[in-house]
């Protein structure tokens, strides 16, 4: 069999004995008796139109169905649903639906399940919205359904957020709506005046054609922008007038004038320019706001993730369906195959698979074993789990990674701030260049001044200018997060993206973080067993990876006033006497050997007792990453604590030059600052154990992720999966993130350097002033979209 082939329904990989079944005449294969199952039903329900539309495959249907019998539950409905006429409503999140032919095969498949009043898919937010009428049938079963296509129900961000979001969006919607209504009349009635070239028109036929645009005009200057000029009031009142204060006043100007105009019986009205403003900011703040949410769209992504209900464990052995909220530490778990984890714990089986693509971007499930972290957001695959929980609610990893999401996108850089002064300032010079340019068309041409004028504010506004670059942050900070890499600072891309050298730690960082411990030597007057008996003692409280290693000690003496040394090792008491272990400087006041050595204080040898030797293994992804760092032009960097002979191994290993062994954390942000007073810009990757300094004290520092201590961490971005390969991939969007500002920043001023004196000379329309502003904001956001294109787990888009 071609090893190309994939599923007919989902576009997975085949198994060696695919699932065959026969469509319309045709063979086709799949990779599970579930993507076989929804192709017979979308077949049999005549939806087979369905493959043909779509653009991107659908999402693997599990065999097993989960359980949706919780959906019915009165206190999950009170909370996410709301009473209709007729019935129920509710809005659900899936991560199943992949383009425009998804939610049109949801639409219809639900249409068809009997008690559903009406569907709603949205293919660009993955929501449902299922309105349906409990006497008729439960909400599990039109739930089913979607899950037996492969879309997985979620619960969404709560029925009271929910509401509020879909108010916000009907109620622009509905101003948009208005309008273009009113500017397509303004425009018809303006057209029929402005072809009255000769000026035979009756003056009543022109005052009437005028006061039906004054009507026509008025609700969308005042109701539809009533945001631009609640917008341009805040503005005001704080002293700072912007973006809001230029389209307020230039709509009110326009729409003021042409009623005196109207009034007085003058020979212009502008009623057109007025409405057409209006209308084409409406459109762009609009499909602004539609990019920041697809930006942003990974916050959601997190609220999906947390399944309503868990299979709980009692002491007998029965299970019980609870709210995850009822969950507490030590309660024992059941986790179906499919379903996600509800809460962060330690994996009980022997062995499980979990898909950890939402948190890390990794697609592949991992396989775990028992007695390692298992963390709400991922998803059991396979077989079911068992698992106890240690963190529930607030203190999960999913929880720590949507707080750092949102606080991310509530940043805002120096550079977006540097962008709205620079708007502010554009707005005052504007109001003395408009002043002047009336004066001047006053003295040449009396009737066109105010025309002028006006096309002169509307054609300058600073749209664009303002939207440079908080557009373009907001498609990167989407992107980062797709990619598993966290801004926590604001100013964290841009400086990433001026990086020219990259320090690595070596331990947790570029090597896994589970030192092996591979022989003891070199004893002196004490066994290999009891060496491991006073060193686990040592370490049995200690954060550093090294203690991982001693942890299968069977035996374990008890130690007292332990205090750990940073950079040189832990010393304590066990058994009355003191003992030291770490460098050998530090255990046995020897020269350093690149071992790990246990001393005390008493005893031949200068108090050397024992030494151990240690192995660990590159972290998954390091190799790659270095590479493409270095293809990047970067400089790098390897700085450890360890002995310089296994650094200098590990840093060939890896391709790395520059090899700083026995360091201290000290001794790292020394070389930190000796980069940067030679001008380098330096980023340090460490894995925020025992970086702290070095990582607050580099121009950009990035920490490996270890669950919820992510917020207590130095660093200004963190990668929330165990790959290196975010970090090549967050510098590339960076450097790009910087050129699309550029980019964004040079259209908005080119374009405002070339409509200004356009538009002074009086060879720019009201009208056309307005359809060309709104275009050049709309190029903005465009532009800045091309960063939000890249897939969970990829490089960042070239």
């Amino acid at each position: 069999m071609d090893a190309r082939a994939a599923c007919h329904h989902c576009g997975e990989a085949l198994p060696h004995a695919p699932v065959r079944a026969t469509l319309d005449g045709l063979e086709r294969l799949f990779c599970c008796e579930g993507c076989a199952a929804a192709a017979r039903w979308i077949r049999d329900a005549r939806l087979d139109d369905y493959y043909r539309l779509r653009s991107a495959p659908a999402g693997r249907v599990d065999a097993d169905a989960p359980a949706l019998a919780a959906w019915d539950r009165e206190d999950l409905l009170s909370a996410h649903a709301r009473d209709t006429a007729g019935g129920r409503e509710i809005t659900v999140l899936t991560d199943g639906m992949r383009c425009a032919a998804c939610a049109w095969l949801i639409d219809r498949a639900l249409a068809r399940e009997p008690g559903v009043l009406e569907s709603s898919a949205n293919a660009v937010t993955g929501r449902i919205r299922i309105a349906w009428d409990p006497a008729r049938t439960p909400l599990s079963k039109p739930l089913s359904r979607l899950a037996a296509l492969g879309y997985r129900p979620y619960l969404a961000t709560g029925e009271a957020r929910e509401r509020e979001r879909r108010a916000e969006r009907n109620r622009a919607l509905l101003r948009i709506g208005l309008a273009g209504l009113g500017a397509m009349q303004a425009m018809m009635f303006a057209e029929a005046l402005y072809l009255d070239t000769r000026g035979q028109m009756p003056l009543p036929t022109r005052d009437f054609f005028r006061w039906i645009t004054f009507l026509v005009s008025t609700p969308v200057v005042f109701w539809a922008g009533w945001p631009f000029i609640a917008g341009a009031l805040n503005e005001l009142r704080g002293r700072r007038p912007g973006m809001d204060t230029l389209i307020a006043g230039s709509s009110l100007l326009a729409w003021a004038a042409s009623t005196w105009e109207t009034i007085r019986g003058g020979t212009h009205v502008w009623y057109d320019a007025a409405v057409m403003f209006v209308f084409l900011l409406l459109v762009a703040r609009q499909l602004e706001q539609r990019a920041r949410g697809i930006a942003s769209a990974q916050v959601d992504a997190l609220a999906r993730a947390r399944p309503a209900f868990a299979t709980r464990e009692l002491p007998d052995g029965s299970r019980e369906s609870v709210p995850v909220d009822a969950l507490a530490v030590g309660d024992l778990v059941r986790v179906a195959v499919g379903e996600p984890v509800p809460a962060d714990g330690v994996l009980l089986d022997a062995e499980a698979h979990f898909e950890e693509s939402l948190l890390t971007g990794e697609s592949a499930p991992v396989p775990r074993r028992a007695g390692d972290p298992v963390f709400a957001g991922t998803a059991c695959r396979e077989q079911a789990a068992r698992m106890r929980i240690t963190r529930v609610g607030a203190g999960t990893r999913l929880a720590e990674l949507a707080r750092l999401v949102e606080r991310a996108q509530a940043h805002r850089p120096a550079l977006a701030r540097s962008a709205e002064r620079i708007a502010t300032w554009f707005v005052s010079g504007l109001a003395v260049a408009a002043v002047a340019v009336y004066a001047w068309w006053r003295v040449h041409d009396p009737a066109r001044a105010f025309e002028v004028v006006l096309a002169l504010l509307v054609v300058s506004c600073p749209c664009a200018l303002s939207l440079a670059v908080p557009a373009a942050l907001a498609a990167a900070h989407g992107a980062l997060a797709r990619m598993g890499v966290l801004p926590v600072r604001p100013e964290a891309l841009e400086r990433l993206g001026l990086a020219t050298d990259v320090v690595f730690d070596k331990t947790g960082t570029l090597g896994d973080g589970r030192p092996r411990l591979e022989r003891v030597e070199a004893c002196r007057g004490i066994d290999a067993q009891e060496a491991l008996r006073v060193a686990a003692a040592l370490e049995r409280d200690s954060s550093h990876p090294l203690a991982a290693a001693f942890a299968d000690v069977a035996d374990v003496a008890a130690a007292e006033r332990v205090r750990a040394i940073a950079g040189s090792g832990v010393e304590g008491i066990v058994d009355g006497r003191r003992w030291r272990i770490g460098t050998a400087a530090f255990a046995t006041g020897e020269g350093d050997d690149g071992g790990v050595w246990l001393g005390s204080d008493d005893g031949d040898g200068g108090g050397a007792r024992a030494r151990f030797v240690f192995a660990e293994r590159e972290r998954a992804g390091a190799a790659v990453a270095v590479q493409r760092l270095r293809a990047q032009g970067l400089a790098l960097h390897l700085a450890s604590g360890d002995a310089d002979a296994p650094v200098r191994r590990f840093a060939e290993a890896m391709g790395i030059d520059a090899v700083h062994a026995r360091q201290s954390p000290e001794a790292k942000l020394a070389l930190v600052r000796t980069l940067q007073r030679e001008g380098r810009v330096v980023a340090m990757v460490g894995d925020g154990l025992n970086d702290a300094p070095v990582l607050a004290g580099a121009d950009v520092s990035l920490a490996i992720g270890d669950g919820a201590a992510l917020a207590q961490r130095s660093a200004d971005l963190v990668l929330s999966g165990s790959s290196l390969e975010g970090v090549p991939a967050a510098v590339d969007l960076a450097r790009r993130t910087r050129r699309i500002v550029r980019e964004n920043l040079a259209w908005a001023f080119g374009y405002n350097l070339l409509a200004l004196p356009l538009a002074a000379a009086g060879l720019v329309t009201p009208w056309l002033a307005a359809l060309g502003m709104a275009l050049s904001s709309l190029a903005v956001t465009a532009n800045s979209l091309r960063l939000a294109r890249v897939r969970p787990g990829s490089r960042a888009p070239r």
